[in-house]
């Protein structure tokens, strides 16, 4: 089972008091209000321009206690970040030492007990397998791949490496699609943004797998349709990638006949059933 079990890079915001709970319900997009111990969603810390500035998953560890599961190069920055909006709320923030995020893929389970366990909460179907709080998760360290090659046939972007800090709106990195964002929550960082892409159906911008033959196309090559750019490739391994790119103006090529390509390798949208495509109205 333990080849199944693989370490993440990937560190834990502790964010503890009396006040834990709505200061965190204050900021991010998706509500902690009333979160069992143990449970996990998934959310995001938005710029007040509604840029993402870091992805989580967050977990309730306590009554008065959580843990952001965010990515290792993002962890300095989200506690400043989080700490400037402290103000004079009783909340203490700081990364946690001595506990491991070890996702399990498949059914695997670890052997020790972990600290706190669950399914992705990105995709609720099991799809992205399970993922451990732990104690001695280094042991599971490892290649990556396998993790990795799941998120792209799934069709998950990772923005510590799929885009720059602070690159995409929350809606274009499907924060909707990915269940982290309430919509009915009250305000939150960068919300009236959110709202305006949702209400006015705006996100025309998203990731999106694609498919290719022949030569894999290494990571920003801009992807065309007669000589127009339209986006780029993002994460991409044999025959497949994650592209970021205006999905309307992609249908309508592809709609139109139009042959997509990155440098000289010509690619096929792979839209999962779960991705809202942009409404034709908005292919202008």
């Amino acid at each position: 089972m333990s080849s199944n079990l693989i370490t993440l890079p990937r560190s834990l915001v502790h964010v503890e008091g009396p006040d834990a709970e709505d200061f965190l319900q204050g900021l991010l997009t998706q509500s902690v209000e009333g979160m069992a111990i143990g449970q996990c969603v998934y959310g995001a810390l938005l710029t007040p321009q509604g840029k993402v500035s870091a992805d989580m998953i967050v977990w309730r560890s306590g009554t008065a206690a959580f843990l952001l599961d965010v990515a290792e190069v993002f962890a300095s920055a989200l506690v400043r970040r989080l700490s400037l909006y402290k103000l004079r709320a009783q909340v203490e923030i700081a990364v946690r030492e001595g506990l491991a995020v070890v996702a399990g893929l498949g059914i695997a389970q670890p052997s020790s007990m972990p600290r706190f366990s669950g399914i992705d909460p990105r995709m609720p179907d099991g799809a992205l397998g399970w993922r451990f709080l732990m104690d001695g998760g280094s042991a599971f360290k490892g290649d990556l791949g396998p993790y990795e090659s799941l998120r792209l046939e799934v069709g998950i972007p990772d923005l510590c490496q799929d885009a720059a800090p602070e690159e995409v709106f929350g809606l274009e990195a499907l924060l909707e699609e990915l269940n982290g964002v309430d919509f009915q929550k009250g305000c939150f960082v960068g919300q009236e943004n959110v709202s305006r892409m949702k209400r006015r159906a705006t996100t025309r911008k998203k990731f999106c797998p694609v498919v290719f033959d022949g030569a894999v196309p290494v990571y920003g090559t801009p992807i065309t349709a007669d000589g127009v750019e339209l986006g780029s490739v993002r994460f991409r391994q044999a025959g497949r990638a994650l592209a970021l790119m205006r999905l309307d103006r992609a249908l309508e090529a592809r709609d139109n006949g139009q042959t997509l390509m990155a440098d000289e390798t010509v690619i096929r949208l792979d839209p999962p059933a779960w991705l809202i495509l942009p409404a034709e109205k908005d292919t202008v």
